[in-house]
Order: structure tokens, then sequence, then C-alpha cells
């Protein structure tokens, strides 16, 4: 199943989507599959005309792939303007996921701030490198996504660059679907975390804590156009790493803003 068949799955039976093999990270599936399939059964919840604002995400524990997992949604409190909810992803009676998300009506305002330039790095004509997928070597979601290098290293380069990133794309949806907040959160996090480069030999390495923050309105884009990516390590010690990200469109308009508290076991 590609991804676009996952989301059109967990919206016609939420309370039991079975992720395949393809989809897995490690011993793991997909953590922005896991939260785009979560984001989803949520946006279904929220009242109309209420675009989502941010997702705050705990990957609590490994969604296995291939056993049916429970998406689960809880209005907090419906406002104004502003709704609040709760998500869980539930396995095997265990939770697996937690996301709180925001969704919010748009207001008049005397303030408004342009994004900030997106940050330079090299063209996609230029970025030759590409994460290729290798299985048994690379995580099994990699045939889902294309990454290009645009600026900082490889997972385990040796690279000390505190930037990583380039363009990034889904393959293989089987048609030019209109691009939502979903295909942006597989998109943020497909790429590796951002500790890896500072490695000289592999190592584990995954996201604890995310939160992301969405544009409005979002571009008119489809689930094959390219996207750019930058993340910056702002602090890492003891096991443990926080970074902050960008994903722009080709032509630097910002989509959304990301921030990951990541592990490495190195």
């Amino acid at each position: 199943m590609n991804f676009s068949q996952l989301l059109k799955a967990v919206r016609l039976h939420p309370q039991a989507v079975t992720i395949p093999a393809s989809w897995a990270q490690g011993r793991a599936c997909f953590g922005g599959l896991m939260a785009a399939l979560l984001y989803e059964t949520m946006r279904a919840k929220t009242a109309p005309g209420r675009p989502v604002r941010s997702l705050a995400i705990t990957f609590v524990g490994p969604a296995e792939p291939e056993v049916p997992i429970s998406f689960e949604v809880e209005l907090l409190r419906e406002g104004k303007a502003v709704s609040s909810l709760l998500g869980r992803a539930v396995q095997n009676g265990q939770v697996v996921t937690l996301m709180q998300g925001s969704f919010g009506a748009g207001r008049n305002s005397v303030v408004e701030v342009p994004a900030l330039e997106a940050v330079a790095m090299k063209s996609l004509e230029e970025s030759s490198v590409e994460l290729p997928y290798i299985k048994g070597v690379t995580p099994e979601f990699m045939r889902h996504v294309s990454l290009r290098w645009g600026i900082g290293g490889l997972p385990f380069s040796n690279n000390q660059s505190r930037e990583m990133g380039g363009w990034v794309r889904l393959r293989d949806e089987g048609g030019d679907e209109t691009m939502s907040e979903s295909h942006l959160l597989a998109l943020v996090d497909a790429w590796p975390p951002s500790l890896l480069p500072f490695l000289n030999r592999p190592a584990a390495g995954s996201t604890l804590t995310w939160t992301i923050e969405f544009i409005h309105p979002v571009p008119s884009l489809t689930s094959h156009d390219w996207c750019r990516y930058c993340v910056q390590t702002e602090y890492a010690r003891d096991g443990y790493g926080h970074a902050a990200a960008a994903l722009w469109t080709a032509s630097g308009q910002l989509l959304a803003l990301s921030r990951q508290t990541v592990t490495v076991f190195a």
C-alpha cells in the first residue's frame, strides 16, 4: 500500500489499520506515517473551517508493522475559534503514539510578519546525491520517499555541520494527489535524525518528541512535487539532541516549522 492508500484506509476504518512491513523504520512503523494517520483521524473530528495550526507528538513506543492499530481521538475543547484534540494510536492495548492538536480559524489581525527566506542550498539539479533504498541497510520506508542532499552530510559521514537537508518528495503515489498536511508530516519526518551525520559509524537514532506548526494557506502542490528541507542541530549531549527545521516549496514558500528531540545510541 502506498501513502495515499493508507490515508484512505484510516479514514474508512480508524479502529483497525494494519501498516505493511514496507513502511517499517527498524522494528517500528515509520513515525511520519503514524503521525499522518493519527492526524487524519483527528481532522475528521474537527469543526469545518479550522485548519491545523500545530501538532505535538510523542512516540511512546514502537508501533509494529503487520499488527492492527486503533487510531482514537478525543475532543478536549471546542472554543469560538480554536479546537483542541487529543489523539492516540493504540496497539495490543498499549498507547504507541500520542498527539495533541490545535485547529484554529483565521482572525482579522493588524499583525503580519513575513516568513524568513528559505535556507540557501544546492539546486535540485545540482543535488545528485540521493539516499538510495538498500534492503537491509536503509529503513524499509525509504522505498516510498526520495531524498536528495543539498546541504550538510549523509548519515554516518563524520560531517560536523549543524545543518542537514535538501530535497524531498514521495515516490510512486499512483497519481498527482493534492498535497495536504498529512503529506507534509511524512516529508518532514522522512529525514534521518539530525545527529546521525556527526557519527563515523552506523548507530540507531530516533525521534522522541516532535512539534510541528503549519503555515496557511497551504500553497497548491501535488504529492509528486519536490520540497526543500533544512534542519539545524542546536544542542546535543548524553544521547539526546535538539533540532529545529523548516520545509519549503521548491520556490521557497514556507510550509511548516518543526522541532524535535532526537535520541542517538552512540
